[in-house]
């Protein structure tokens, strides 16, 4: 077994190594030290986990103690796409440093530039930062490359994914053409193939695992997730992550929750502290310090849940994770391979679960596709603990089903004239009877047609209908006493001739 003193790292590198507990490097670290020793660019390909800090962090180290920084004019860049990252670099170089008299600056946002610049004056033989804070500095006339012997950018694929191309390919212009450049990234695409072809000068390549693949040590499950109603699909999702939690029970002891959107992050977390759920978010949007704040709670075990975004997807060293649960499946695959990631470091066992809508399954094809293998799936706790619960209140429900009694509505109003209608042949059947040869000795001739009764004489009324509906057959529900034209009472000046009316 390779050992840490067959690498030809300098002693005082060795005694900080041996003080931090480790006793012989990761396939990666073997692989890509020696060659970064020699002075070589290295390529290194390695999934989550493996160590690829120490990987750039020892060599540069040894080869930094001989030598002296100059004001403004770092010797060596270390290139992050996150904050977190940067941070956790920083780290890094003060434990494995502590015997060697280095010394470094972090350039990232939220942290005021008057400090930074103050020890950018002074001198620093590492600078670790984002892209966008270094550009900020040197556009200020704060900075100089020109002095950089070793470069450094971490977490490649992330740098592409977060549109860092153009900011990445103007940094390698502004360093030498001379230095060491070290790549380290967890995936390797097409586009980062091109860029090292064109900033690398005959690469080491060095691949301890196959492109995006996961972690044996880590257990993988998906719930296909499907809510009642599309409405209440974001309540229900969150209901289903807390079962998720609790059937976990003890063997939970912590979790990364990782969502695709950064409002998701902060529902999601209020909705763990409402159901007594010690919880909180970190993303993009919450300031520097209380990103800081919020992880050190989380690694010191002060904070059992961190509601994330992508953003404490890479990099983040967190030794004791033992779950990751994926809110959302991830918008880019490989982000799949980064998330779970955080758990099962270090040769630790880890669980990663994830919830899958209907409308996430392209995306989740897409993950199967990358790692090349199935992921489990897993029951959903809530249907599962539902079941029984369903059949118990079915049979009561048959046996107390109290029976349904119908209830009278209250008649509407009735048309007084249907109602007279309705009571007139009652009135007529309780007149005396006559001898219907009598009555039609003595009734007129001109009454032989009956009179309308009042039902008639009400079918025979036009309807009210608002002043609309005035259409064919309108006449034939005129009643009989109505008067069609002007009658027997025509004015006299319309007998008159057209030339009457003139002279008159």
């Amino acid at each position: 077994m390779t050992k840490f003193s067959d690498l030809n790292l300098g002693p005082k590198v060795l005694k900080a190594v041996d003080e931090a507990g480790y006793e012989s490097p990761t396939p990666i670290q073997a692989g890509a030290i020696p060659p970064a020793l020699e002075g070589r660019d290295v390529l290194g390909i390695a999934q989550t986990g493996t160590g690829k800090t120490a990987s750039f962090t020892l060599p540069m180290i040894s080869m930094l103690a001989r030598g002296r920084a100059r004001a403004r004019m770092p010797r060596s860049l270390v290139l992050c796409p996150t904050r977190e990252l940067a941070a956790q670099v920083a780290e890094n170089f003060d434990t494995y440093a502590k015997h060697v008299k280095l010394t470094k600056a972090l350039l990232i946002g939220g942290v005021s530039f008057k400090e930074q610049d103050a020890l950018i004056d002074r001198g620093v033989d590492v600078l670790i930062a984002t892209p966008g804070r270094l550009l900020d500095h040197f556009e200020r006339g704060k900075l100089l490359l020109t002095g950089v012997q070793i470069m450094v950018v971490d977490e490649a694929d992330r740098m592409l994914d977060m549109g860092f191309i153009p900011d990445i390919e103007r940094i390698f212009g502004l360093t030498p053409f001379t230095r060491q450049t070290l790549f380290f990234s967890a995936t390797m695409a097409p586009e980062i193939e091109r860029i090292t072809n064109t900033f690398l000068s005959a690469p080491e390549r060095i691949e301890v695992a196959r492109a995006a693949t996961t972690n044996d040590m880590i257990t993988q499950g998906v719930v296909m997730f499907k809510s009642s109603r599309k409405e209440r699909q974001a309540t229900e999702k969150r209901n289903l992550l807390r079962a998720l939690i609790d059937s976990e029970g003890d063997k939970c002891t912590n979790a990364i929750i990782f969502c695709n959107r950064k409002s998701d992050v902060d529902i999601v977390a209020k909705s763990l502290n409402k159901n007594g759920y010690d919880a909180a978010p970190i993303h993009g949007d919450l300031d520097q310090s209380k990103r800081m704040e919020t992880l050190d709670a989380f690694r010191s075990g002060k904070l059992r849940f961190l509601c994330a975004s992508d953003v404490a997807a890479r990099g983040l060293d967190v030794p004791n994770v033992s779950h990751v649960f994926n809110f959302d499946v991830p918008s880019h695959a490989e982000d799949y391979v980064h998330r779970i990631g955080r758990t099962g470091r270090a040769g630790r066992t880890g669980t990663a679960y994830m919830l899958c809508a209907p409308s996430d399954e392209k995306n989740f094809d897409a993950i199967e596709s990358l790692v090349q293998q199935a992921i489990p799936r897993i029951e959903n706790p809530l249907q599962k603990a539902a079941a029984p619960e369903v059949e118990v209140k079915t049979e009561e429900a048959v046996a107390e089903k109290p029976k349904r009694t119908r209830t009278r509505r209250k008649p509407r109003e009735e048309n007084p004239v249907e109602a007279a209608a309705e009571t007139t042949p009652v009135v007529q059947d309780a007149a005396p009877t006559q001898d219907v040869a009598a009555v039609q000795e003595t009734a007129p001739v001109q009454d032989a047609t009956p009179a309308p009764s009042p039902s008639q004489e009400a079918e025979t009324q036009p309807r009210n209908r608002g002043g609309r509906g005035r259409g064919k057959g309108q006449d034939n529900r005129q009643s009989h006493n109505r008067v069609l034209g002007m009658g027997e009472h025509m004015p006299s000046f319309i007998a008159l001739s057209f030339d009457e009316r003139r002279t008159s």
